[in-house]
């Protein structure tokens, strides 16, 4: 019995590259797959068997390190997240949005600048690298069209299951091409009335990379809704996970709880104010979520 990656999923099939080499084989899943209710999904570590015809049957799926729902990918272990710094510009709160979303998910995040070259204001782009880094990511400023970090991203990738995604039109598969020497994925210019590209990406597929490891080209993550509890949601902020450990209640919700923390570092200017803010306009969204969820329980 052979074993092996599933690089794409696509109508009922699955591509299997298998360990030893060779082309990949595309499979179907064995039924009872269906009965316990799996499905095989892109970055599954599997066992298949091929049958005479060439084709082969997934068989075992082995168990796996991380499962996304949206995009449907296992075994994922970094996120890239994407931003242009121009046409569109930067998104704070979209970011913001992807990076909690992303640290709830246990992935390690990593921030992209892109379109490098078309930035007016380089201190702009400074403050938003410096704005990340000094709260512990790590972050690249790229330019496709120069290729300016696109060497460094790809050393950081290799050995790892990445995940692409930001919001649409900031080139994410313009800056994959320029990263993967040969890869020709198709792309959009960016629509001049609306301001934000259209996502080219159908489905989930591997791409390997020049030495090991593989990106995954996804169509992004088309659901960013919070289905956690409001305590829960500082979580996703590195700056406010750390403050919140010194709060004096536990369950405090960091906005007017006596002996807090959070507030207490806002105050001090060592929590980024914008980023406060996003986090309040996320906790007013888990809040009501919860609500919705309560009224209408499944």
């Amino acid at each position: 019995m052979a074993r092996g990656l599933i690089v794409k999923a696509l109508s009922g099939f699955y591509y299997v590259m298998p360990d030893d080499g060779g082309e990949t084989v595309q499979c179907r899943a064995r039924g009872v797959f269906k009965v316990r209710g799996i499905t095989p999904l892109v970055g599954d570590r599997v066992h298949f068997e091929v049958e005479a015809t060439g084709e082969g049957t997934v068989t075992e799926i082995e168990p796996r390190t991380s499962e996304l729902v949206r995009p449907p990918i296992a075994n994922v272990d970094t996120a890239v997240l994407v931003f242009s710094i121009a046409e569109p510009a930067v998104s704070h709160l979209l970011l913001d949005r992807f990076l909690v979303h992303v640290e709830l998910a246990g992935l390690t995040p990593i921030i992209c600048f892109s379109k490098k070259d078309l930035g007016k204001d380089p201190q702009e782009l400074e403050a938003a690298m410096r704005k990340y880094t000094n709260i512990g990511y790590e972050v690249f400023a790229t330019s496709s069209v120069h290729g300016d970090g696109t060497d460094e991203l790809v050393q950081r990738l290799t050995g790892h299951i990445s995940v692409f995604a930001g919001q649409s039109g900031v080139g994410k598969s313009t800056l994959l091409n320029a990263m993967i020497p040969g890869l020709d994925l198709e792309t959009r210019e960016i629509s001049r009335r609306l301001g934000r590209g259209k996502h080219t990406t159908r489905h989930v597929e591997l791409i390997p990379l020049p030495q090991s490891g593989w990106i995954a080209d996804t169509p992004g993550f088309s659901q960013l809704d919070f289905t956690i509890e409001p305590e829960e949601l500082t979580l996703g902020f590195r700056e406010l996970r750390e403050a919140a450990e010194s709060c004096k209640f536990r369950g405090c919700l960091h906005i007017s709880e006596p002996g807090c923390a959070v507030t207490e570092g806002l105050q001090e200017g060592c929590i980024d104010p914008t980023r406060y803010e996003h986090y309040k306009v996320f906790l007013e969204e888990v809040k009501e979520a919860k609500e919705k969820r309560r009224r209408n329980p499944r």
